[in-house]
């Protein structure tokens, strides 16, 4: 079980409800995916797959909530690595933030430049407008905890009020301090879920900035949602036991707030 789930990938998939959604934005299809860490056990085998899977749910929204390559100070980014992850697809856009391992070495101008280089927007303390139909949502990006210096205030400077707003975060304790400020859902992953649990117990660890929010969904009041995926790739060692790899769909509709499988 340990060497077959790191590959034995789940798809997660959600909706999720907001009055401030508008209603052009019903239907709305999100996907995260996030932890890759390419280079330790994750391969480009492996993105070559997780880009296909992605592109099957055709998303009109991608978000990619940090840590790409696992050491970006000896992965040596191929043209088939850029080939590869450039060919997602969303029509909305493709955002992503950074991750603690995208900052490590001299990572963290790599990161910028892989990223953006495959078409994505890279958000670090920023946020964008989303337009469709004549209406609009916001995502904003925080830098990560670990070895960033995030900023949700500053993220969010000039935000419109009673503007749906996505927050990506690497880090997904970082939602006791974004839930104070007018955000309504984050994405974020770095736990891994821990990699390995065991029943009744759960993760036997989680890194620091992922100690209280670890996996799923949170309610963290009545206004802030949390989602933490479990991420792709795997870190330090090469295994999951109970905490299968995850890629997660959420599709957007104008309702009450709320998030439930479909």
């Amino acid at each position: 079980m340990e060497e077959v789930e790191p590959e034995w990938v789940d798809i997660s998939q959600y909706i999720y409800s907001h009055p401030l959604i508008p209603s052009s934005f019903d239907q709305t299809r999100v996907v995260q995916f996030n932890d890759t860490h390419v280079g330790f056990q994750y391969d480009l085998s492996n993105l070559r797959k997780t880009v296909h899977i992605i592109n099957s749910f055709e998303p009109d929204l991608i978000c990619f909530a940090g840590d790409l390559l696992d050491n970006p100070d000896e992965y040596r980014v191929s043209p088939e690595f850029y080939e590869i992850l450039g060919s997602l697809t969303a029509p909305l856009g493709k955002y992503a933030v950074y991750g603690n391992h995208d900052h490590g070495g001299y990572g963290t101008e790599l990161y910028e430049q892989i990223m953006n280089k495959c078409g994505f927007k890279v958000l670090k303390n920023t946020s964008d407008i989303i337009r469709k139909a004549g209406e609009s949502i916001l995502i904003a990006g925080v830098d990560d905890s670990s070895l960033g210096v995030p900023d949700v205030a500053k993220a969010l400077q000039g935000k419109p009020e009673n503007l749906f707003t996505l927050l990506l975060s690497h880090a997904p304790d970082y939602a006791k301090t974004a839930s104070s400020s007018p955000v309504h859902l984050q994405l974020s992953g770095h736990s891994h879920g821990g990699q390995v649990q065991i029943p009744f117990i759960g993760p036997l660890i989680t890194p620091p900035y992922a100690k209280e929010y670890y996996e799923g969904l949170y309610q963290i009041n009545e206004h802030f949602s949390l989602y933490v995926n479990r991420g792709l790739g795997t870190t330090r060692i090469p295994y999951r036991l109970l905490c299968r790899p995850e890629i997660t769909i959420f599709d957007l509709y104008n309702g009450e707030d709320g998030m439930q499988p479909s």
